[in-house]
């Protein structure tokens, strides 16, 4: 017997897989952002902008 053909077996994401991807997205925010803002980071890209904006 074959089975009636509603759609696809993986139509599209659960609602565990929904929260797994949100968990992961914001641990990669946490982790972008501690880099982003640490004082060798921070200290570069003030020195990339002044540099910037004193250009001829």
């Amino acid at each position: 017997m074959r089975r009636a053909a509603v759609g696809p077996p993986d139509a599209g994401m659960t609602t565990a897989e929904y929260a797994i991807g949100t968990v992961a997205a914001c641990a990669f925010a946490a982790i972008l952002y501690r880099v982003v803002t640490s004082g060798a980071v921070s200290g570069a890209l003030g020195e990339i902008l002044d540099r910037a904006l004193h250009a001829v």
